[in-house]
């Protein structure tokens, strides 16, 4: 049967992966350091023993959680990344050399996941003009007397992204910051795979409340209870 043919929902983290993860494909991870992370999805993708990957997110998660889980098995090769701090073992393969990065100033990252998604190939920007960002990258002055740098589109073969609520035809429903790269990761990505609280059926979403048109989803997993774990806690003395 045709894949749009079928229900979107699939019961679980593993069997939304399977048939479209692969060795050295490039995947689209949402999140902004632990908020908004499609925790399952991550673990299901660890579990799947995929290699070689290049993973484009904001940062690499922590160590043993996040991101941080595929780093520990060495299935990641290249990070596409903006912040790559509070990851020990991030930094460990980076510096010996295991590990590839291509970092990213964080509006340049979001804009270059935003083009993937909208088809333009490449954009002109200010940011990281006579900096290391734009080492052999092509440079242009405008008529404003500005230097820019040229920065390509990112695509990805799939798409990871966590979302608060779905209706069964993949329209998703973000909660406040969890948003955060979640809709730009989705469009870049060939085949999308979304993480939800919650699944409600066609219909009972406002239109006006949709941030992102089930069009760009293909997946959906259902996960009611995400850790949600918190980078840093402080807690003041009593």
């Amino acid at each position: 049967m045709a894949e749009a043919a079928r229900s979107k929902v699939y019961p679980n983290a593993t069997q939304a992966l399977e048939g479209i993860v692969a060795d050295g494909q490039t995947l689209a991870v949402g999140g902004f350091g632990l908020c908004g992370i499609p925790e399952a999805l991550i673990a299901a993708l660890r579990d799947s023993g995929a290699k070689h990957l290049t993973a484009i997110s904001n940062n690499a998660g922590v160590d043993g959680f996040g991101l941080g889980l595929l780093l520990g098995t060495r299935q990641i090769k290249k990070m596409i990344s903006s912040y790559v701090g509070e990851n020990k073992e991030f930094e460990r393969q980076f510096l010996s050399g295991e590990l590839e990065l291509e970092f990213n100033p964080q509006g340049t990252l979001a804009e270059r996941l935003r083009a993937g998604g909208a088809g333009i190939p490449a954009f002109y920007t200010r940011t990281g003009y006579g900096t290391v960002v734009a080492e052999g990258k092509e440079t242009r002055q405008f008529d404003d007397g500005h230097w820019y740098v040229m920065e390509t589109a990112l695509k990805a073969d799939v798409s990871l992204v966590k979302a608060w609520k779905a209706d069964t035809a993949g329209n998703l429903v973000f909660r406040k910051t969890a948003r955060n790269f979640n809709p730009a990761c989705a469009m870049a990505g060939k085949i999308c795979v979304a993480e939800v609280e919650e699944i409600v059926e066609i219909g009972t979403l406002d239109p006006d409340h949709v941030h992102l048109p089930g069009i760009y989803v293909d997946r959906i997993v259902h996960n009611p209870a995400p850790e949600k774990r918190i980078e840093q806690r402080t807690v003041r003395a009593a």
